[in-house]
């Protein structure tokens, strides 16, 4: 029979670990993004803008629970995104700043999309995708993620703020890494709301611009600025049967990792048929290092392997598409952010 000794009624706590395996990191990753995520529909880190607050006063202004927002601040605390003082308050810190919705360079519509549960169930299906091949997305939905989107206003709606919020400061960095010509036109095909058009733009007055997209998203449009008056037009139509014809310089932003090398040659072959030989070409996109070194768009490429039938590719392989689709690759151009410039002549 076992005596109290062999069960202390207060045990010496365990050894704290110098610190998370990689192994742990990454088993406990869904619990991160939901933590994440959570504060991001409650818009804590807005409740924070002026500074710390208690937890108890913070709770009750949002209507939430204050032993459980405490315990959710305090895991996202051990990782930066928020600080606790000697006191219990929680404030908000400079790597949790993004997650307001009244910053520039704002991340909170990217957190809603990327933690929302059409990535979340896609990502589920991984499993069976290392067996089939097929996108996990579609496996879940039962069509492809575009067409849900078209299918779903409200997913739809959620795409476009997240990738505007993901794009809001990279179309600064990009627009500032490329001479721009001083003159002529730029079409943007597949451009979204037009925020890269935008940046251009604003950068050199003498160009005039062409945002092409699907209907429902040009309507949304950025361009309504007065120092863009009278030097841009909108064009609806689907990038795969042909885009507007006589640029001078066309521009591919995040656009042909999204699909196959099939698809992507569809595609690049309607731009070519719209651009006169020696116009240019920027396709603006991760490029994987040929020799597999670590990139932070390997992350990126596992969403497409989920949602789309896209992937990141190296120089190698665009340069691949490019010369099949009558293009030349010129030069690959970093930027400070996650894309390159890849730099294209028609021929």
């Amino acid at each position: 029979m076992a005596t109290s000794s062999d069960h202390p009624q207060h045990p010496t706590a365990p050894t704290v670990p110098a610190g998370p395996s990689p192994l742990n990191g990454l088993l406990y990753g869904h619990i991160y993004s939901a933590a994440v995520r959570a504060v991001a529909v409650h818009r804590i880190a807005d409740r924070l803008a002026d500074g710390p607050r208690a937890v108890e006063d913070l709770a009750k202004d949002c209507g939430l629970h204050a032993d459980s927002l405490r315990r959710v601040l305090r895991l996202l605390a051990m990782h930066g995104l928020f600080s606790q003082d000697g006191s219990g308050a929680f404030g908000l810190t400079e790597a949790g700043r993004p997650l307001r919705t009244d910053v520039p360079g704002s991340q909170h519509a990217a957190a809603l999309f990327i933690t929302d549960e059409m990535l979340r169930r896609a990502s589920y299906g991984i499993t069976d995708t290392l067996r089939t091949g097929e996108t996990s997305f579609e496996a879940a939905y039962g069509r492809p993620f575009f067409e849900h989107l078209a299918a779903t206003p409200a997913a739809r709606d959620l795409f476009d703020a997240g990738m505007a919020s993901l794009s809001g400061r990279v179309v600064e960095l990009v627009a500032g890494s490329y001479a721009f010509p001083d003159g002529g036109t730029v079409v943007d095909v597949g451009g979204g709301r037009g925020g890269f058009l935008r940046a251009v733009l604003s950068r050199e007055p003498g160009l005039n611009g062409v945002l092409f997209d699907r209907p429902d998203t040009v309507s949304d449009h950025l361009l309504d600025a007065e120092e863009l008056t009278g030097r841009w037009r909108v064009a609806a139509g689907d990038f795969f049967t042909g885009v507007p014809a006589g640029g001078d310089l066309y521009l591919l932003k995040n656009i042909l990792h999204d699909w196959d090398d099939e698809d992507c040659l569809r595609i690049l072959g309607a731009v070519r048929r719209a651009a006169a030989p020696g116009k240019r070409l920027l396709v603006v996109d991760a490029v994987l290092p040929d020799n597999g070194d670590p990139h932070p768009a390997v992350e990126l490429d596992m969403i497409m392997l989920m949602v789309l039938k896209g992937r990141e590719r190296t120089a190698a392989e665009f340069e691949s598409l490019l010369t099949r689709s009558g293009f030349r690759l010129n030069r690959v151009l970093p930027t400070p952010s996650l894309s390159s410039i890849i730099e294209a002549e028609a021929v």
